[in-house]
């Protein structure tokens, strides 16, 4: 049921050649734990990054008696527990079925889906999108066919606002006014009802994977398939009227600060919360991991934020922890060349992000050349080199000047 897995490296095609997957994918999982420089890793999906209040407490304790102390949240809104020790794997699956984290062992991997954290709580976006994810994370689990999904296949579920729909998914609802959703894969495009929104998208994964067996290339993801292979959306069961593929909207994430009346975005300093900031998130109604390294807190009004921001959560978007993110970096990860997360820590002295009105972009510290986690669209590209220096936007940078050289790169563009 357990196993520790080493890191498998995917094959590079040749230029113009389709990617081969001659294996399954190697991505962990809460039960196929990823053994790394600091011991396991453990990552759990989180539909929409729904946790209850209990669910939140659950993963501090395992973060505290198992891991590192520590939770990561992902660039999907799943969260990552570190430093596992060898033995723990029964213990850990225990408390997560316990708490409801584990609804299914064959299926735990592929529940990856990304839903506009703050649908249905602050009066944006054209439909409640959380809606959604629940009802197609209930199609996944009671589909044995689903299982055969990779452990990157992404769902995306945007609520017409813009903020995830860009987010790279294989497959992604968009809500549209009226009552409606637009389904987008590989480039393609259909109008259906909203009611019929997750049976759709899981219809279309299924087309995915016939596509995937005829080209017989292994592919684990939608933009790996073949040209001649695309996902036949009318194979797939999907009786609606194709239309063009718009653009998908691009909105901005939640800021930190307050959602309406009874909701609070926060971020979490380079995407780690300590098991007493995960704490110090409750009392809430429900708690919601966001794609940004944030939480989404409902139930929670603004007189919340100052003991949030005591905690060490980041609350404002002038924060020069805002918008701030990397990789493991060493000591946890072999392959890194440097502690990045200690170089990405920022100055309090240094100007703030946002205080001059201009346009601040995201920045993400890597350790080599794989950029685990790094942003979707434009960001600051801050690479880790072999001598101790470092790479920003392909520009290179002594260590020494790097603070000067991220301020400019994040604000010049």
């Amino acid at each position: 049921m357990l196993a520790a897995m080493p890191p498998t490296p995917p094959p590079t095609p040749e230029p113009g050649e389709p990617r081969i997957r001659d294996r399954g994918d190697a991505c962990p999982g809460a039960l196929r734990l990823h053994s790394a420089d600091d011991g396991h890793l453990a990552r759990l999906r989180l539909p929409g990054g729904r946790l209850t209040s209990r669910q939140v407490e659950t993963l501090a304790d395992a973060a505290e008696r198992l891991g590192d102390g520590r939770l990561s949240i992902t660039s999907r809104g799943n969260a990552e527990l570190r430093g596992l020790a060898d033995g723990c794997g029964a213990e850990l699956a225990a408390l997560l079925a316990e708490a409801g984290l584990l609804p299914s062992p064959t299926h735990e991997r592929v529940r990856n889906i990304v839903a506009s954290p703050a649908s249905g709580l602050d009066g944006l976006g054209a439909a409640d999108v959380q809606l959604w994810a629940r009802e197609l994370d209930t199609h996944l689990l009671s589909a044995p066919w689903a299982a055969a999904l990779s452990g990157r296949f992404l769902f995306v579920l945007d609520d017409g606002r813009g903020d995830v729909a860009g987010l790279g998914g294989d497959v992604t609802l968009v809500a549209v006014e009226g009552g409606e959703a637009e389904l987008h894969v590989g480039g393609r495009a259909v109008r259906l009802a909203g009611s019929d929104a997750p049976a759709a998208a899981l219809a279309a994964a299924g087309g995915f994977l016939a596509a995937a067996r005829r080209a017989g290339t292994g592919a684990w993801r939608v933009g790996e398939l073949p040209q001649g292979h695309e996902v036949d959306l009318a194979e797939s069961g999907l009786t609606a009227e194709p239309v063009p593929a718009p653009e998908l909207p691009q909105g901005p994430p939640p800021s930190p600060g307050v959602l309406g009346p009874t909701a609070l975005s926060v971020l979490a300093p380079l995407g780690r919360l300590t098991a007493a900031r995960l704490r110090a998130l409750l009392p809430a109604e429900e708690v919601r991991l966001t794609p940004w390294r944030g939480v989404v807190v409902a139930g929670a009004g603004p007189a919340r934020l100052p003991a949030l921001e005591a905690a060490g959560l980041i609350t404002r978007p002038d924060s020069p922890w805002a918008g701030v993110t990397a990789c493991t970096g060493r000591p946890g990860c072999a392959k890194s060349l440097a502690d990045v997360r200690a170089d990405a820590a920022p100055d309090p002295a240094r100007q703030r992000p946002g205080r001059s009105g201009r346009r601040v972009l995201p920045v993400h510290y890597s350790g080599c050349e794989r950029r685990c986690g790094h942003p979707h669209g434009d960001w600051t590209d801050v690479l880790a080199t072999a001598g101790g220096d470092y790479l920003v936007d392909g520009v290179p940078t002594p260590r020494t000047a790097l603070p000067e050289a991220v301020t400019a790169a994040r604000t010049t563009r």
